[in-house]
């Protein structure tokens, strides 16, 4: 088993495109050509489009992009871009007329980070497609993850900066990798030695909150309303049919419970998608655990590459 990049999946590019001054950004990732996909939606205050389509049970049998951004409800319009980028390029299911590319995507509430009218659009989805390119991925305070922070439920005053990770592995021909912008209400943990990297941080005793004193205190202030939510993606070669993507999707949340407490709170909308090549035979269990494990990593990623913004302290600078 070794450490690759999301990249090196076949057909798997990934770009970026931020207002860095307001705040906010979104992250494509672009397929050559029509991916099968699932997803599955965990918390319980998602912005999310085209995931009903996605389920086992309906038609659809490949997308063409997945958009990931800021911008709450506002930032789906960044989905749009990425449309006009893959029709412009004969890219999407054909029809009379024309194509209709299949862009599924999700959005996390950044709006009280920045400039709370700064929102990912059309005009910077299309620029992230403009910008998708193989290799190296850039994490930390970009893209989807410009405007994440973590350790919410203190309120603004205690919590830290986080962003956008990516982690995969290869075994064999089959590589499992993560993409994700975390923007929890809770803590980020490293699965290693069980502490935290970013959380809620009470300055006057110098000390994380950390999950005890978040029991006591958890119902009394409640957790901050919106400004939340965890969304990413897994992307595989293994070939899996739909029902055994949206497993992958089930079973990668267990990567944000390992690495984020609390998760799928209310105040959340944790999405995870699951998009393949379908390139190689693979035993669906492992492909499942693998995808829980990069998941878990590139949520660590995005915590402890995101340096300090917007008056947040980031893991990077401590």
């Amino acid at each position: 088993m070794k450490e690759v990049r999301i990249t090196d999946i076949k057909g798997v590019t990934v770009g970026h495109a931020q207002n860095l001054e307001g705040g906010s950004g979104c992250t494509v990732l672009l397929f050559d050509g029509a991916y099968l996909a699932s997803c599955d939606v965990r918390g319980g205050g998602p912005a999310s489009k085209e995931t009903e389509l996605l389920k086992p049970t309906c038609a659809n049998q490949g997308i063409h992009a997945i958009m990931l951004s800021g911008g709450s409800a506002f930032g789906l319009d960044a989905a749009s871009g990425a449309m006009q980028y893959l029709e412009e390029r004969g890219k999407g299911y054909p029809i009379a007329g024309g194509v209709v590319p299949i862009v599924p995507g999700a959005s996390l509430f950044d709006l009280p980070i920045g400039d709370w009218n700064c929102r990912p659009d059309k005009a910077m989805g299309y620029q992230a497609c403009l910008n998708a390119k193989g290799g190296d991925v850039e994490e930390g305070v970009v893209g989807a993850g410009t405007g994440a922070s973590v350790g919410k439920y203190l309120g603004k005053g205690h919590l830290m900066k986080s962003g956008l990770g990516t982690y995969a592995l290869q075994v064999g021909n089959i590589i499992v990798g993560a993409i994700v912008a975390v923007n929890a209400v809770g803590d980020v943990y490293d699965i290693d030695t069980n502490e935290i990297i970013a959380g809620c941080f009470d300055t006057k005793p110098g000390e994380w909150v950390g999950q005890k004193k978040l029991f006591e205190q958890f119902l009394c202030p409640p957790p901050v309303a919106g400004g939340n939510t965890t969304i990413g993606c897994v992307v595989t070669n293994a070939k899996l049919d739909k029902a055994m993507m949206r497993k992958m999707a089930e079973v990668a949340h267990n990567g944000f419970a390992r690495a984020i407490r609390p998760v799928h709170t209310l105040g959340d909308g944790d999405t995870i998608f699951t998009v393949t090549s379908g390139e190689f035979e693979a035993d669906a269990n492992a492909v499942h655990a693998l995808a829980a494990e990069v998941m878990a990593r590139a949520v660590m990623r995005a915590a402890k590459l995101s340096r300090s913004a917007y008056g947040l302290t980031g893991a990077a600078d401590l």
